[in-house]
């Protein structure tokens, strides 16, 4: 029972019914995911599916020079490599864990039998796949198009709507390779914001203390993103 409403705290896996659920449950492994874990890079075979309950799971998109920005995230609202259990499949981007995060596992070699045997799995996947490529087109207009400070305010909601506190802990580097910008740009852009009163920084930690301000200085990307997940996975947004 601690097994299945652990499971039930993902939003795809409370989605499904209980018999679909029954293809599933019994393989899951539950398990925390410390930030800054690695879980694939662009060329890995993807042999496990990750469903989160509580935190982020970024990915990047990263370039010869070494250069990465982050194309999208997932959280309880999704799954990390759900495409692998349709055909085998490689990673097309980093995957790394953002924030402290609890998920369950299962391969996708399992998940693949649950995918044939169950229309609701592969109606969930389906329209999972489809928000996950508006997550990612959305995100390339939003980081050629709006500001730094946007684009932050951004991704702190987005972080925020996916973790049971108002503490994000973080790093400047990882907010910079998010954004695409300089260490120092995220400085300016945090102290501007704390400036105002919407957050409080420290080293390696943002406190939200004014969601309603970060909301109005966001673009609407992040309306746009929430939409898109509300619309094709009823039951299932953030």
């Amino acid at each position: 029972m601690q097994r299945l409403l652990l499971s039930l705290q993902n939003r795809l896996l409370a989605a499904l019914p209980p018999a679909d659920h029954g293809l599933v449950g019994p393989y899951l492994t539950h398990l925390d995911l410390d930030r800054g874990r690695l879980l694939y890079d662009p060329g890995d075979p993807i042999d496990m599916v990750y469903f989160p309950h509580d935190g982020v799971i970024s990915l990047m998109t990263l370039t010869e020079n070494g250069a990465a920005i982050e194309s999208a995230t997932i959280g309880r609202e999704g799954a990390l490599g759900l495409m692998a259990a349709v055909s085998p499949r490689q990673s097309l981007s980093r995957a790394i864990v953002q924030t402290p995060c609890r998920a369950a596992r299962i391969s996708a070699a399992q998940l693949h039998e649950a995918w044939e045997k169950s229309p609701a799995i592969r109606h969930l996947i389906d329209h999972h796949t489809e928000a996950l490529f508006g997550h990612a087109i959305q995100s390339v207009a939003c980081n050629a198009l709006h500001s730094v400070e946007a684009r932050f305010c951004r991704w702190l909601l987005t972080c925020h709507d996916r973790i049971s506190t108002n503490t994000v802990a973080l790093t400047q580097e990882f907010l910079a390779d998010m954004l695409g910008v300089q260490r120092t740009t995220v400085t300016a852009v945090a102290r501007a914001l704390q400036e105002r009163g919407y957050i409080r920084y420290r080293r390696g930690i943002v406190d939200i203390i004014d969601r309603a301000g970060l909301e109005a200085m966001t673009c609407e990307c992040y309306g746009v993103v929430k939409r898109t997940y509300e619309r094709l996975l009823p039951g299932t947004d953030f």
